[in-house]
């Protein structure tokens, strides 16, 4: 086999975890225990599709809480799990991303992601790179590059049907163009290709095209606390869906998943996952799992931590995020059977800066002072100062539903006393004639 094709095939296994490597452990004995426990669930389909790049998590509190973070969508990672997040994301933001992933492979990033009211936009680069060194017969060094996947992503998501009882569905899509970059090697002693390798490099690179598409939805659930945010969440995705590559077929993947606050601080969340292939179903990679959990310790401390069981290889993720605002930082670390125990191998870090709400905060403050003074108004009788107090909450916020509520009933009051207030005229009777004026029935 040529070495690009092991290279290729090198990171396909790393990905998916199917090759435990246990025996370049500093804990050879844990490694093992561990592969022995979850030896039943390999899976002879893992590593078998393309671009694999996209399942390797940029960071983030996607990554820290596991991967069970499609009905979360709390900071920027939302892209790579669930597209309907930008519509929900309350802030404008500019995130940067590193991976240390497995030895020197490592992951680059960068999401923008802002507002419109009920309309989401974000873009996002990422490239997953790791050197090729090409060795002679004396086992010298005659050339150097790297392996490369680059991922570009456009997304648009809206929040249909918004209100205040009833959250609305948010539904997003990605549009994602990649690019994998394989490196020419079989050099020359003068690090020229050989003549019958010109294209080596150049026949195992390939372009793809990919969509994902997801939506999201948020309601109630045992909600011990008090807040005007929904506590629960479910979501579902078809990510990396797009024609084959070079004949091989996309990591397509479908997922669902639910989140789940029971305390204000306190996040649970868990995703089903299963892979397609889609040049042959039957060949498509076994379902995996997540769970995660985030805690908000204070106002600027919060931790996650996840745990995800795909084939034979548990990983555990642990990550702390700190704000200064306006800038918040995410460190996270994961343990799986594909890599070493080390201070530096698998640790991510995410840079986070809030670039503003765009007013959102503000009119929702305004929303509700004009609400209150509606109902104080309302309250000492006076229902068209209420009205109009009610009326300009709606030109803020149409989906705020209290208000609507409160101005149809106001309105129908009104029509009411106008109705009686016609009513009583017509009835009343009419008016004797003045003697003064020297009429009389008789007179023409």
């Amino acid at each position: 086999m040529k070495r690009a094709a092991t290279l290729a095939l090198a990171l396909a296994l790393a990905v998916s975890g199917a090759a435990p490597l246990a025996a370049q452990s500093s804990f050879p004995d844990i490694y093992g225990l561990f592969y022995d426990l979850f030896a039943d669930g390999v899976d002879p389909n893992e590593g078998s599709t393309v671009f694999l790049s996209t399942l390797v998590p940029i960071g983030g509190l996607g990554e820290a809480m596991g991967g069970a973070y499609l009905a979360v969508a709390r900071d920027n990672s939302f892209i790579e799990y669930n597209p309907a997040g930008s519509a929900v994301i309350d802030r404008t933001e500019l995130a940067l991303y590193h991976n240390n992933w497995i030895e020197e492979a490592k992951v680059e990033a960068a999401v923008y992601t802002m507002r419109f009211g009920d309309l989401g936009l974000a873009v996002s680069g990422k490239w997953l790179y790791l050197p090729f060194t090409e060795y002679d017969q004396y086992a010298a060094s005659v050339a150097g590059s790297y392996y490369a996947e680059a991922i570009a992503t456009a997304n648009a998501s809206i929040r249909l049907f918004p209100g205040y009882y009833f959250y609305g569905v948010a539904v997003g899509l990605n549009l994602k163009a990649a690019y994998r970059s394989f490196p020419d090697y079989d050099l020359d002693d003068d690090g020229v290709l050989e003549p019958d390798e010109l294209s080596t490099g150049e026949e195992q690179s390939a372009f793809a095209v990919m969509a994902d598409a997801g939506l999201l939805t948020r309601f109630n659930l045992l909600k011990l606390y008090g807040s005007r945010s929904k506590n629960a969440a479910v979501g579902l995705t078809l990510r990396n869906l797009g024609p084959p590559a070079k004949g091989e077929p996309l990591a397509t993947v479908a997922s669902a998943g639910f989140s789940w606050s029971p305390l204000r601080p306190i996040t649970v969340s868990a995703d089903l996952s299963q892979p397609l292939n889609l040049l042959d179903l039957a060949s498509s990679e076994r379902w995996y799992w997540s769970a995660g959990f985030l805690a908000q310790l204070t106002d600027f401390l919060g931790l996650q931590g996840g745990f995800q069981l795909k084939g034979a290889n548990p990983r555990i993720s642990l990550g702390a995020a700190v704000e200064i605002e306006p800038v918040t930082l995410l460190v996270n670390y994961n343990l799986d059977l594909a890599t070493t125990f080390g201070p530096l191998n698998r640790l991510s870090l995410e840079a986070r800066f809030d670039l503003g709400d765009r007013g959102r905060a503000d009119r929702a403050r305004q929303v509700e002072e004009l609400y209150l003074s509606g109902l104080d108004a309302y309250a000492s009788g006076d229902s068209e100062l209420a009205v109009s107090y009610w009326r300009r909450a709606l030109e803020l916020d149409r989906s705020f539903d209290p208000a609507r509520e409160s101005l149809d009933a106001a309105v129908a009051l009104l029509d009411l006393l106008d109705l009686l207030e016609e009513t009583r005229r017509l009835d009343a009777p009419a008016s004797a004639p003045d003697p003064a004026s020297g009429e009389s029935e008789g007179t023409p």
